[in-house]
């Protein structure tokens, strides 16, 4: 056991001490700290919950506002029963300046997820976010930044039971690795993802708290943690910039609906509930039913950012050059405005290049005023509201229907879908006769409801909406598994920040779309961001050292260049890979008995195979009497195996997987590389072993490698 380390496997009294003195026992003092701690958290809710609203609201509307902002609050302040309240303890060795320093030197704090003050308003935790709590991820020996002991905390099923110091300045205590720091990262998964505050490396927390107002863009291989680090650095950003964030809210966007599921909890037990998440899909799906599909060819040119220029030209199309005068009648006077005129109008908002909305509500404003212009001149003296009452009159908004008419951005790319010609015009010299072909549908739809939209057709419906009103922009975007995202997905993400920040993760070697990104520069200039910094993340906390090294042998044929993940786990006998003889009975049964070998240990398993294997596979299970679950279900005592797709296996973990079949893996996506990409994503769901077992042949780069 490394030097200043305690533990005990008794279960602690919270009443054996009072406060956190009056023990010499420093585990018996740490629990004490932690009942007290409890028990101000409990005051705090209860505080809240007594609040009497009846007399400081004018009206039932302001009520009900506040008393939400109340039940949020409460929910906030709900104690967790196994999650600990601290995780770490700071010793400085001078007061540290500020309103929390007013001792004398050598203030303490603890480290937690939320901050905990007593009935007097003396903190008992310190949020993990707060300026004061820094060093405890960034001190080092060589940079103790004024702290003379670190302690962390182990905890057993919610209680204390473990304490590790680092006499930061002490030179004659030997430097060693944390073994508490080393059994958090590695326990078992059960159940969804859960927040990493205790383990926070000192590379990621540089992200994690960095400013608001820049883009920052996280490259990061398996298990080094990117998508925690995207989703701390939203609750560092909300404790940092919570007014601001509060108006202009914030948003996390994974790529699939399993995935949001397992990431969900990781927000709220950190206190915040206001985080909105969804897909991509979400996002644009607001006008359109997607019921159709695309072929891969098809939806690489509409995801293709040309496909951009086409709708500003389609769009743009609607304005007609005014064939008659504008004569607006008020009393027994007539005013004129010739057509030339209204040309020169049109001609002048188009240069500005507005919204289409935006200047098809200027125009009669421009006529209206022209009219006026002509009033005064004829010794009238008109005010805003003769010229809004011009702006309105039948004449005015005839001609402003035939030269700038309203526009229906689904009726927009309906008409491009299904009208060759339309579509010959506004693509001309941005895409090829053999592009347009792929865009048009074989049987054109009636409508816009009847059309069978695809996934694409919604981000070029949205493109549109876009060109004809401005796409509200949040504060703050997580954009997670960003790899796999078209120049035209990228563009819809980046309308929804386009006066916000955003936090890009992907990791390159991961993309498994067609259509996916070769570089982050590339990706960052559709998002409207081609400013961000870019980090890349290349140590390995989770996946064992044995498991990424097999696993990246694929990645000079799927991603050329890209720096290997350095694992810190070293963890012999994690990786088994073995070929089954027979036919396909024998795998079946061979996968099943994988699954019972790996049920055997503790935490949560994952069954990954190709797509079209999971129906056979599943009967297998349940012939075996073992009852699984789909991807992003919460695992319980009765059933801790998930089946998963290979398709649907990105961002998930499992303490333990069976990879069936890597070849059927690489054999279900339209081309090698995305095959293999797939096939990596899937070696790399493991953080502490993995079964490869295949009859058929493995693929090569695996066997030559």
């Amino acid at each position: 056991m490394p030097a200043h380390v305690a533990e005990s496997d008794s279960t602690p009294d919270p009443t054996s001490t009072t406060g956190t003195t009056g023990t010499t026992d420093p585990l018996a003092h740490e629990r004490a700290h932690l009942a007290a701690s409890r028990a101000a958290l409990r005051g705090m809710r209860e505080d809240v919950q007594a609040l009497d609203i009846r007399d400081v609201t004018a009206d039932w509307v302001s009520a009900a506002v506040l008393q939400s902002q109340i039940d949020d609050r409460i929910k906030a302040l709900a104690d967790l029963p196994h999650t600990p309240l601290f995780f770490g303890r700071l010793d400085y060795l001078h007061a540290v300046g500020g309103e929390l320093a007013e001792g004398a030197d050598g203030e303490r704090f603890y480290i937690g997820r939320r901050h905990v003050h007593d009935a007097a308003g003396d903190p008992m935790v310190i949020d993990w976010r707060a300026p004061v709590s820094q060093p405890y991820y960034q001190a080092s020996r060589t940079n103790p930044q004024d702290v003379g002991l670190r302690r962390r905390f182990g905890y057993t099923g919610g209680e204390l039971t473990a304490y590790e110091d680092e006499h930061l300045t002490d030179p004659a205590e030997a430097e060693h690795t944390s073994r508490l720091l080393q059994a958090e990262i590695e326990r078992p998964r059960v159940g969804p993802m859960r927040d990493i505050v205790a383990t926070i490396q000192p590379e990621q927390d540089e992200i994690v708290r960095s400013g608001l107002g820049g883009t920052v863009c996280v490259q990061g291989g398996p298990g080094t943690g990117k998508t925690a680090v995207g989703l701390h650095r939203v609750a560092y950003l909300l404790y940092a910039h919570r007014e601001r964030l509060a108006r202009t809210g914030t948003l996390v966007i994974g790529p699939n609906r399993s995935f949001l599921h397992y990431i969900e909890q990781v927000l709220p037990a950190l206190g915040e509930l206001e985080v909105k998440q969804a897909t991509v899909d979400d996002l644009v799906r607001t006008g359109v039913e997607v019921r159709g599909e695309d072929e891969a060819a098809t939806a690489v040119v509409k995801g293709d950012a040309r496909m951009a220029e086409v709708l500003r030209r389609a769009v743009r199309s609607h304005v007609t050059a005014p064939v008659e005068p504008v004569v607006v009648v008020r009393g027994s006077r007539r005013w004129r405005v010739p057509a030339y005129e209204i040309q020169e109008m049109a001609d002048e908002l188009l240069a500005r290049d507005m919204r289409y909305g935006a200047a098809h509500e200027a125009l009669p404003q421009r006529i209206a005023h022209a009219v006026l212009v002509r009033m005064e001149e004829a010794g009238e003296a008109p005010d805003d509201r003769v010229q809004n009452a011009v702006a309105r009159n039948p004449a005015v908004k005839a001609a402003v229907k035939a030269v700038w008419p309203a526009v229906d951005p689904a009726k927009v790319v309906l008409r491009l879908l299904s009208d060759a010609e339309f579509l010959a015009a506004h693509a001309e010299g941005l895409l090829s006769e053999e592009e347009q072909k792929r865009l048009l549908w074989a049987k054109p739809a009636r409508s816009v409801k009847s059309a069978k939209w695809s996934a694409a057709d919604a981000v070029l419906i949205d493109e549109a909406g876009d060109l004809v009103a401005r796409t509200h922009s949040l504060g703050h975007v997580v954009l997670d598994e960003a790899q796999d995202l078209s120049p035209m997905q990228y563009r819809a993400v980046g309308r929804r920040c386009s006066t916000g920040s955003a936090t890009v993760l992907g990791d390159l070697a991961q993309g498994t779309t067609p259509w996916s990104t070769e570089s982050w520069g590339e990706a960052l200039f559709h998002l409207g961001k081609a400013d961000a910094v870019v980090e890349e993340l290349t140590a390995g906390f989770r996946v064992p050292r044995e498991v990424i090294a097999y696993a990246s042998r694929l990645l000079p044929a799927i991603s050329p260049g890209l720096a290997a993940v350095e694992s810190v786990r070293e963890s012999p006998g994690s990786l088994a890979v073995r070929e089954v003889p027979g036919g396909a009975a024998e795998l079946d049964a061979a996968v099943v008995a994988a699954c019972e070998e790996s049920l055997r240990h503790e935490g949560s398993i994952g069954l990954i195979a190709a797509d079209a294997r999971i129906p056979v596979l599943g009967a297998a299970l349940e012939a075996a009497g073992h009852a699984y679950l789909a991807p992003g279900e919460e695992t319980t005592a009765a059933s801790r195996l998930t089946l998963v797709p290979a398709s649907l296996a990105k961002g998930l973990e499992y303490d333990y997987v069976v990879l069936d079949e890597p070849g059927a893996v690489v054999d279900g996506e339209p081309d090698e590389r995305t095959g293999l990409r797939r096939l990596y994503v899937a070696l790399t769901r493991a953080v502490s072993g993995l079964t490869v077992l295949h009859a058929a042949p493995l693929p090569e780069v695996l066997v030559q490698a």
